[in-house]
């Protein structure tokens, strides 16, 4: 394992994994938090009584993670329950079918012990397919883009924070609180915006994560739903030009859905 060269102390880093039938990928989530083997981790999955198999997988990582396994109020109430259980001097949830790149974690840790300043941070996120192969490769690069030139004001138009990249110091959910528990698809761009509304993002320019898209994920499914939230939610925290720009990126954007659903091929956009 590469040391990144570390500083003697790095923070506690605690993980949340909120979890529903998700049997296929859960392991090689877990599988890919702790082979981090970073020293300070903490790691929850707050799983909504899953009956796929996924509790035989837990049972197995008993004793390297902490899980419970009861009826929620959805993805955002479990995320909230694991931060409300962390103990660690930063935190971040990564979902039941998505993983981290080696080493993201001691990237993190390098980067938050040696920039006190910082308050939250994102880093680049590959978009993988059920096999885990990288696919959509132009919607990376575009991301990609935006993360190193994007102010907050673009963050109002589009998202282009990758939500398994991203990590922020506990102190923030006390003063900022947690995920709002009302939405359904949008929990993270909503918590981005209000952290950025107070304190600036900093940025890792090297890949943290792997998103996965598959058949039964709610990006999968619900794409539209979930275009229509973002508007919502940017309207909490813009008006005027940014938002007229954002509904604009949204037009832009429900149209190459729509042309690639049309023509059955939405997991090959931009490959």
């Amino acid at each position: 394992m590469t040391n990144l060269g570390l500083p003697e102390r790095l923070p506690r880093i605690s993980v949340v994994t909120p979890s529903y039938n998700q049997v296929r990928f859960i392991e090689q989530t877990i599988q890919s938090v702790l082979s981090q083997n970073y020293p300070g981790l903490e790691y929850f999955v707050i799983d909504g009584g899953s009956t796929d198999g996924t509790l035989d997988v837990l049972r197995r990582y008993s004793d390297c993670l902490i899980w419970v396994s009861e009826r929620d109020k959805g993805q955002a109430n479990a995320i909230n329950k694991g931060l409300r259980m962390a103990s660690g001097e930063i935190v971040a949830y990564l979902n039941a079918d998505d993983m981290y790149e080696a080493n993201a974690l001691f990237q993190v840790g390098n980067y938050f012990a040696n920039h006190t300043e910082a308050m939250w941070i994102t880093g680049q996120c590959h978009n993988i397919d059920e096999q885990g192969r990288i696919i959509r490769r132009g919607i990376s690069w575009y991301k990609n883009f935006w993360l190193r030139v994007g102010s907050y004001a673009t963050l109002q138009v589009l998202n282009f924070i990758a939500q398994p990249a991203t990590f922020w110091r506990r102190c923030l959910l006390e003063k900022l609180g947690y995920l709002d528990e009302s939405l359904n698809y949008t929990m993270d761009y909503e918590y981005w915006l209000r952290i950025g509304r107070v304190y600036p993002i900093h940025r890792l320019h090297s890949p943290l994560a792997r998103f996965r898209i598959h058949s039964t994920s709610k990006s999968g499914q619900t794409s539209y739903n979930q275009f229509d939230e973002e508007l919502l939610v940017a309207r909490r925290y813009g008006k005027g030009i940014p938002i007229l720009l954002h509904q604009m990126h949204r037009f832009l954007t429900v149209q190459v859905y729509s042309h690639y659903f049309r023509q059955g091929r939405l997991t090959k956009v931009w490959l």
